[in-house]
């Protein structure tokens, strides 16, 4: 099932689907993933950490993070994402400090969070209060099993964690390789040098996968029209982003979306 819940500059959107490899990214949002069925292997800075079934997962605001697949079989996560307009007294404490080791092993993870986390998924989509309510749960119930250090402890201050933070907070917008070099105080040739040889690819390839990152996010979790989510990820027009999307996917976005509802049912 999915939700996704907006008022004003709140929302919530939660959804239990297969698992699959997602590239380095951060967000403003509070990640809670719980793994369901097989494992997955969570990336957070420079380290992977291993998950199976009944694990649960913490990424807090800002922290560089990414997920892999190396387990055969069925993988699924229950994925939660909160903007800090919802965590109420916990936004504070995740606006500087983030888990030491982000993971809670099924052992120490008490049957009412899973509980709780299958509500959220089952709430319906008018009930914004109530998931918050049941987020405040999760969150009272968990945080203090966590070790918790300063978030620059988990992060990185170097050129590549400056790299992925910028686009991330900047890939709605038009901009260029000689912009983003002038505003991080590097030279666009050092620049160049990184996405080649850390990313494997240029600047507008990455800046492309950054923005179909986020577009598949939305068409797999929302309703939002094509059309919305294009211009949202910073696409110029839709007949870019269908060529891009089609490129990368080989399938057309409406296809991924029916694509998509199909696994989630399944």
């Amino acid at each position: 099932m999915q939700l996704k819940y907006v008022d004003t500059k709140e929302e919530i959107i939660a959804i239990n689907r297969k698992s699959k490899h997602i590239e380095p990214h951060l967000h403003n949002a509070l990640e809670i993933v719980c793994v369901t069925s097989g494992a997955l292997e969570l990336g957070v800075g420079q380290e992977l950490y291993h998950m199976e079934k009944g694990d649960i997962g913490f990424v807090f605001p800002d922290v560089i993070h990414h997920y892999q697949v190396l387990t055969p079989g069925v993988n699924k996560a229950a994925y939660l994402m909160a903007s800090p307009f919802t965590i109420a007294k916990f936004a504070d404490i995740m606006q500087s400090m983030a888990p030491e080791y982000p993971i809670i092993k099924a052992e120490k993870v008490e049957p009412e969070v899973y509980r709780v986390i299958n509500a959220i998924l089952e709430t319906e989509q008018s009930d914004i209060t109530v998931a918050q309510a049941y987020l405040q749960i999760v969150l009272a119930r968990c945080i203090g099993k966590l070790n918790l250090v300063e978030k620059s402890n988990v992060g990185s201050n170097d050129l590549i964690y400056q790299t992925v933070s910028y686009i991330s907070a900047n890939f709605k917008k038009k901009f260029s390789l000689e912009e983003m070099a002038k505003d991080l105080g590097v030279s666009k040739y050092v620049l160049s040098r990184l996405f080649s040889k850390t990313f494997h690819r240029n600047f507008n390839q990455y800046l492309n996968d950054v923005r179909l990152n986020y577009a598949c996010q939305r068409l797999e979790n929302t309703s939002d029209s094509i059309t919305n989510i294009c211009l949202d990820s910073g696409f110029e027009s839709q007949r870019t982003f269908n060529r891009v999307f089609k490129e990368r996917y080989k399938i057309s976005p409406s296809d991924y979306r029916s694509t998509c509802l199909k696994d989630m049912l399944s």
